[in-house]
C-alpha cells in the first residue's frame, strides 16, 4: 500500500526520466469513481510545478453531457456511465493534445451538476498534460481507442467497500441526506465502478493508495 507522497515521488520520477527524450508527455489517470484520481492528479501536477516542469490538468468530466440532453435520452438516471458522456469529442481533444498546438477544454462543475465550456487553455508548449477520468482505460468503444494515446497510463485501485464508503460521502458534501446519498451511490455511481473494474484494461502503473 502507498500513501500519496510514495506515489506523486514515483509517477514524478518517472515522468522526468521519459522528458530526457520526448517534448511532449501525456499522462492518463483512470480509476472508478470516488478512487482518488483528481487528488493524485493535483498532486502530481503541484509537485512537477514546483520542480520547473510545467504541468496542466485536464479532467475528462468536462464532457459530461448535458442534463437536458440526458433526460431526452433517458439517461439522467445513469449520470456518470459512459454513454451520458461525449466520448467521441474526448478523444478528439485527446488526440489533439498529442499536438503541440493550443488546446480549450470544459470542466465540470460538481455542485451546479453542469459542464462549463472553455474552461481549461493547454498552451501549445506545455511539456506534461495530466489527464483523468473513470474511462480513460476502459474496454468499450470508443473508449477503448485512447488506450494508445497515452504516454504513461496510471490506474488507481481501490476496492468496493472504500469506495462505496466515499461514494456516499461525496454526496452527503453536498447536503444530500443519509438515505439520498446511500441511494445515488448504490443507485449507479457503485455499478459505474464495477463496470470500470470489470472493464479494465492494463496501465503502465497501478497504485494502490492506503485506506
Amino acid at each position: 500500500m502507498q500513501n500519496i507522497t510514495e506515489q506523486v515521488n514515483l509517477l514524478a520520477e518517472r515522468i522526468h526520466e521519459m522528458r530526457e527524450t520526448q517534448e511532449r508527455i501525456l499522462v492518463g489517470i483512470a480509476g472508478a469513481p470516488g478512487s482518488g484520481k483528481s487528488t493524485l492528479a493535483s498532486e502530481l501536477a503541484r509537485r512537477l510545478n514546483l520542480q520547473r516542469c510545467p504541468a496542466m490538468i485536464v479532467p475528462m468530466d468536462g464532457f459530461h453531457l448535458d442534463n437536458a440532453v440526458l433526460d431526452a435520452r433517458g439517461l439522467r438516471g445513469r449520470k456518470g456511465a459512459p454513454e451520458t458522456f461525449d466520448a467521441d469529442g474526448f478523444l478528439h481533444l485527446v488526440r489533439r493534445m498529442t499536438e503541440a498546438v493550443e488546446v480549450v477544454a470544459p470542466v465540470f462543475d460538481r455542485a451546479r451538476d453542469l459542464s462549463v465550456a472553455g474552461a481549461v487553455v493547454v498552451p501549445a508548449n506545455c511539456p506534461v498534460i495530466i489527464v483523468e477520468g473513470n474511462y480513460l482505460m476502459f474496454d468499450e468503444m470508443p473508449w477503448a481507442n485512447l488506450a494508445d494515446l497515452w504516454d504513461l497510463s496510471v490506474r488507481v485501485e481501490v476496492g468496493l467497500p472504500e469506495l462505496r464508503a466515499r461514494l456516499i460521502q461525496r454526496w452527503l458534501s453536498l447536503n444530500l441526506s443519509r438515505t439520498a446519498a446511500m441511494r445515488r451511490a448504490e443507485g449507479n455511481d457503485i455499478p459505474n465502478a464495477e463496470r470500470i473494474i470489470m472493464r479494465a484494461l492494463p496501465c503502465d502503473i497501478t497504485l494502490r493508495p492506503q485506506d
